[in-house]
């Protein structure tokens, strides 16, 4: 691994990262030099779906505005990069004008989509083909639900959604390679589309904008986006593309200071996993629901994904509860392991009244129910510090390999009590930061597409210098480790629902 010494001091360079997240979005600005990165909120945005005709939807244009309003506060840049979530898109027609507002993942549309699609390629060889998990609002399962549909037949182009807001701020289309492979259209191998899964599946590819690497030149600032937003400079200003996944910029934004590391990227979501050189898409790996997703300089993030803080998100919704440091505090006077739910069920996954989601799911396994905001909260944290223990170690025993640190990256990095709960039931330590780890991993391809660091290693021993963390060490006690292992047998053993 390269050397993490400081690099010759040269001028500053600002970025902006246009980061979507599921609930908020947000435009960051960051200060970078070989030796210095400062990140900067200048702008931040709610994400509301909207539900119209029985469909959910996400609002774009309103997410356009943000980024737009975003970008104003941002000032003068040296580039712009954009990310955001997986699986979603919008469509075009041949003039380039979007059909309809995307539809969300969340969306019951794709409920029997699974079946239609296995029908025509059985799961083990749609595995062997993409090395993508299972799940029911995957690109390939949106796209078979959608099919027969007047829409479809209008489209002429298939963008997914950072790949849409950058032909909006351009009037380039690509697709970023990052979020393609989420599609279940990729071969993870060859980095290129798998035309026999399309073929079977009839899809058609020649909706896809020719495939981009993080780092490649996105176009630039239309002159109405400069003139909107303000930004009327004498040298016109660059969109990068970036990872445009936003799971693969956080993992690009971990601080590893050693190749032997699992990552948590911490948000709406949970995903869990290592970084690899190579695909893994072994029938033992299908089982076990893990995905060879691509990051940034040809790396796999072969992962799985668990519910996440969604849980707790919803939750609060219900109870209309603003503030989350009293509420953690109480959880953390909660018994622990007293209630366990499994964060992957699909019956959390829509919107809804989640605390008598998570009541029912005790009750029907015979536990204690909780019956007080802090009783559910910590069930929530203790059932995600297992999930997170059960997905590094499968992902350790499906590929061989051994890690001696856990990086929590992501919004779930400020949650102190999680993150000491998954250091406990992983019996690793855990390294908690950055918070901002997707816009951080943005910031730092478009600054090495500027030349300002070499390779990932730099970039990360970059952030390790400069990012404020925090490490937990796991409880020591031979009676926590012998309930965190119980725990994890009883779920093993009894599929909790």
């Amino acid at each position: 691994m390269p050397s993490s010494s400081p690099r010759p001091r040269t001028r500053p360079h600002h970025f902006a990262a246009i980061d979507l997240g599921a609930s908020t979005g947000r435009v960051m600005t960051a200060q970078v030099t070989p030796n210095e990165l400062t990140l900067t909120e200048t702008h931040r945005f709610p994400n509301r779906p909207v539900r119209t005709a029985g469909t959910l939807h996400w609002d774009i244009l309103a997410l356009y505005a943000g980024v737009l309003d975003g970008l104003r506060a941002a000032g003068p840049v040296t580039s712009v990069g954009i990310d955001g979530w997986a699986v979603d898109y919008g469509l075009l027609d041949a003039d380039g004008a979007l059909l309809g507002n995307p539809v969300h993942y969340r969306d019951t549309r794709t409920e029997s989509a699974p079946e239609k699609v296995w029908a025509a390629m059985p799961a083990p060889e749609l595995y062997a083909a993409t090395g993508i998990q299972h799940a029911p609002f995957n690109t390939l399962y949106q796209l078979t639900a959608a099919q027969g549909t007047a829409q479809l037949a209008a489209a002429e182009r298939l963008l997914l959604i950072p790949d849409l807001l950058t032909y909006w701020l351009t009037g380039e289309q690509g697709t970023e390679l990052t979020n393609a492979s989420t599609t279940q259209l990729l071969d993870p191998h060859t980095k290129t589309w798998s035309h026999d899964v399309a073929t079977r599946l009839d899809i058609n590819l020649d909706l896809f904008a020719p495939l981009r690497h993080p780092g490649d030149p996105a176009g630039h600032l239309l002159p109405h986006v400069l003139e909107e937003t303000g930004l009327n400079t004498r040298t016109p200003t660059p969109v990068t593309t970036i990872a445009s996944h936003d799971t693969a910029s956080a993992v690009a934004a971990a601080p590893a200071t050693t190749d032997n590391f699992a990552y948590i990227c911490t948000g709406t979501w949970s995903l869990a996993g290592m970084e690899l050189a190579a695909p893994v898409r072994t029938e033992a790996g299908r089982a076990a629901n893990f995905t060879n997703e691509l990051g940034i300089d040809g790396t796999v993030r072969y992962l799985r994904n668990i519910m996440g803080l969604w849980l707790l998100q919803e939750c609060r919704r219900t109870w209309g509860s603003s503030d989350l440091e009293p509420l953690l505090r109480q959880a953390a006077n909660v018994p622990a392991l007293r209630s366990l739910v499994d964060a992957s069920d699909p019956a959390f996954l829509p919107p809804g009244n989640m605390p008598h989601r998570i009541a029912q799911a005790c009750r029907s396994t015979g536990q204690p129910v909780p019956s007080t905001p802090a009783e559910t909260t910590r069930c929530i944290l203790d059932s995600l510090a297992l999930a997170h223990r059960q997905a590094i170690e499968d992902a350790q025993r499906l590929t061989g390999r051994s890690v001696d640190v856990v990086h929590i990256v992501g919004g779930g990095a400020r949650n102190a009590l999680l993150c000491q709960l998954t250091a406990d039931a992983c019996g690793l330590p855990v390294v908690a930061g950055p918070a901002e780890a997707a816009a951080l991993g943005n910031v730092l391809v478009q600054a090495r597409a500027h030349g300002l660091t070499a390779d990932r290693h730099e970039m990360r021993a970059l952030l390790a210098r400069t990012q404020p963390l925090a490490r937990y060490e796991p409880a020591s006690d031979r009676r926590t480790r012998s309930a965190w292992a119980e725990a994890s047998q009883h779920i093993a053993a009894h599929r909790l629902p």
